[in-house]
């Protein structure tokens, strides 16, 4: 008899009912009964997880949770092992290699996507909705919410100056938070997947006027469909880790729920119907 296709979400804080709703509704992929979406709040229950999905939220409230249920580690764990996961907003961040605007002290991060971003990109808590166009012809209602900002795509060699898991000011005196390592101490780097930019907008996040060019070198990164300023980039994937600055679960559309079951946790790159293309307003 087929078994459940297993997908935690993170339920520690934040829109995860949303997320688990959207999962149940999909149709079972072939070998499997049906989608079973699962609350995560101990390495026990994330250890009968195929796949992951870490919701919107406060993300240090997030990551404090996790520490103090023992998941912190089982996590950062989960993410090194390349399992499937996918960050919303607050997942976004928590997912990313660095990330600027934190509390003082730094917060914890899982790393695992070579990004660095910035707390409270998209302003206030007033929710914004903006049309991003991906996952077919029919835009896509992105939900923004003090989402982060994508500040800039990194090199997977890169070596930040800040010691893991510390916390320091920039020249712009942001608080720069940094994911532990994902390799063990003295180990070689591992070769990481590459960066796919999935969506992006036309404009920079409160911006009327077309984003400017990036003064960064655009021969620091190879990427395709890249837009002018990383800043405008709103999903992007990594092997296995999908993260979006909106929140798709606070939609009923389940076209991204449906793609990172097909893409991230299935492995099928045939028809999934998500080119990168820009949004208006």
């Amino acid at each position: 008899m087929a078994a459940p296709l297993t997908v935690g979400v993170l339920a520690l804080q934040g829109a995860f009912h949303e997320h688990m709703q959207h999962l149940t509704l999909l149709p079972a992929p072939a070998g499997y009964s049906h989608v079973a979406a699962v609350a995560v709040r101990s390495a026990e229950a994330l250890a009968q997880c195929h796949a992951l999905v870490i919701p919107g939220g406060e993300s240090t409230a997030i990551a404090l949770a996790a520490q103090r249920a023992s998941l912190l580690e089982p996590l950062r764990a989960w993410v090194r092992d390349g399992r499937p996961t996918w960050g919303t907003c607050a997942g976004m961040i928590l997912l990313a290699r660095e990330a600027a605007g934190g509390k003082r002290g730094g917060q914890h991060l899982l790393g695992g996507i070579d990004v660095r971003v910035g707390r409270n990109g998209f302003g206030t808590q007033v929710s914004q909705l903006r049309a991003v166009e991906c996952c077919g012809p029919a835009p896509f209602p992105g939900v923004f919410i003090r989402a982060p900002i994508v500040e800039s795509l990194l090199l997977p060699s890169d070596i930040s100056a800040v010691p893991p898991g510390s916390a320091t000011l920039t020249p712009g005196a942001q608080r720069i938070s940094v994911a532990p390592p994902l390799e063990a101490e003295g180990a070689p780097r591992a070769r990481r997947p590459p960066l796919e930019v999935l969506a992006t907008l036309a404009t920079l996040p409160g911006a009327s006027a077309p984003a400017p060019k990036s003064e960064r070198a655009p021969a620091s990164l190879d990427i395709p469909n890249r837009p002018p300023h990383d800043a405008q980039i709103v999903a992007l994937r990594q092997g296995r880790l999908l993260a979006t600055s909106f929140h798709p679960e606070l939609t009923t559309d389940g076209r991204l729920h449906a793609y990172f079951l097909r893409v991230c946790v299935l492995g099928s790159d045939a028809d999934v119907g998500m080119p990168p293309l820009d949004a208006d307003e």
